[in-house]
């Protein structure tokens, strides 16, 4: 039954549930009106009979010989009533031509309760009978009027034979409404998996048509190209990365390369096979360098980087990393100065915070003038760690800003004497949010910039 079940389609299935509901619902309708025909006949049939009782008991007299006639000769046998009269002792005093047509076989009906309907079945119909006490002339009598159940009965079958012949057409004009209704619902779906078969690694610029954004569809149309949108920037960022990864590669290989070449041209002394195998050692150790900088990058991306977790005192931290870049911040005369403002604690990986730090001021220390000054400041925010680092470097133009944490990318400003590979601020931030923390640029201007690092304050 469950593989019959999803064999068939979404539209197909809405259809099914909806003409389900639908015999449902058009049941207990019908149940409804059954029972409410039933109890209003039944209703007007016992109305009758009183009614009939009030006008036989008016109708009925004494004979001059101590008999029981009726004196109503008006309209025909079937407007009349019928009626038959009995003594207390069970002795049938009068019965018209209905009774006499459709007798009833029971006499213990004298014995009923004043008031008391009862159905008696009989030969052609049931009968429906109204049994009550009175009196005329003075003696004591019980007066029965009936009347046949026949038109009732036929009443209800008729309007049984109705919705028996209106539920299957209105069941079937459901389906079909409901499976036309289904299928202009799931239209936009057909379209969008259409255009979603086209869509291929080439083409994800295209998107899926969004027929009305406020509604499901549109919602998920919406949600589908967002995700189109995440795949083809990070589509993009692979290109990019694998264009960059080839070039910073290829440039130590070609100089080892050509070193070597350049070895193997002549017979040369032992200083200059020193110099030449010193020079391509310097190319693998920045080849060794750029893999193990993207190693940490992907092992902190991934979350596979081992990761300790202590009580970071960023005041000592900032200090050390000062102490130990001072010797290339005095090639360019450029003091590195730290200013703790309280003391500023985190929880996190030493290590990698610590790189982190050492990224940024290595930067600050490229990109700034010979004799600038380079800050380090510590200190607490709104139940935040914060180090800032300050430079006064040339700035960095607004058109790049985005993209300076990117994996080998480089300002335009970066090109010249100071290098790099393009790594340091892409590590110095997957380090950082490897701590739970953000680094972010949060001033930049012709006379420097501030880099920013927040972390949870232990």
């Amino acid at each position: 039954m469950r593989r019959w079940w999803r064999s068939h389609s979404v539209r197909v299935q809405l259809t099914l549930w909806y003409v389900a509901a639908m015999i449902i619902v058009l049941a207990v309708y019908a149940a409804a009106i059954l029972v409410y025909v039933n109890r209003s006949a039944a209703a007007a049939l016992n109305q009758q009979l009183r009614g009939d009782f009030q006008f036989a008991a008016a109708m009925i007299e004494q004979t001059p010989e101590g008999g029981i006639t009726w004196s109503s000769d008006e309209g025909g046998d079937e407007d009349r009533p019928w009626l038959q009269v009995w003594n207390p002792e069970g002795q049938l005093l009068y019965r018209n031509d209905q009774a006499a047509k459709q007798p009833l076989p029971d006499r213990d009906l004298i014995n009923l309760p004043d008031d008391t309907v009862v159905t008696i079945h009989v030969a052609d119909a049931p009968l429906r009978v109204l049994s009550r006490r009175g009196r005329i002339a003075s003696k004591p009598v019980v007066i029965q009027v009936a009347r046949s159940e026949g038109p009732m009965r036929q009443q209800i079958r008729d309007v049984v034979l109705i919705l028996l012949l209106g539920l299957p057409l209105a069941v079937a004009t459901a389906g079909l409404g409901g499976y036309a209704v289904a299928r202009r619902a799931l239209a936009p779906i057909e379209r969008m998996t259409e255009r979603a078969q086209t869509i291929t690694a080439d083409r994800l610029s295209d998107r899926l048509p969004v027929s009305n954004p406020d509604n499901e569809m549109g919602r998920l149309a919406r949600v589908f190209n967002a995700t189109l949108g995440r795949l083809e920037a990070s589509f993009d960022q692979m290109r990019r990365f694998t264009a960059d990864v080839s070039h910073e590669l290829r440039t130590p290989l070609t100089a080892i390369r050509s070193v070597g070449e350049v070895g193997l041209r002549g017979r040369r002394d032992d200083e200059t096979y020193r110099a030449i195998i010193g020079s391509m050692l310097e190319e693998v150790d920045r080849l060794a360098g750029l893999v193990d900088r993207l190693l940490t990058l992907s092992r902190a991306e991934t979350g596979q980087a081992k990761m300790s977790v202590e009580t970071v005192g960023l005041n000592e931290l900032a200090e050390s990393v000062a102490s130990d870049l001072a010797v290339l911040a005095e090639e360019k005369s450029q003091p590195v100065v730290v200013e703790p403002q309280g003391s500023a604690h985190t929880l996190g990986d030493r290590v990698m915070v610590r790189q982190a730090l050492i990224n940024l001021v290595d930067n600050a220390i490229k990109f700034s003038p010979p004799g600038s000054r380079i800050v380090i400041r510590v200190f607490e925010s709104a139940g935040k760690a914060v180090v800032d680092v300050v430079d006064n470097g040339p700035g960095i133009p607004t058109s790049v800003r985005d993209r300076i944490f990117d994996r080998f990318f480089r300002a335009p400003s970066a090109s010249g004497d100071a290098g790099g590979s393009g790594l340091g601020l892409s590590i110095a931030r997957s380090a950082v949010e490897a701590n739970g923390g953000t680094v972010t640029l949060e001033h930049s201007s012709e006379e420097g910039s501030t880099f920013r690092i927040t972390v949870p304050r232990a």
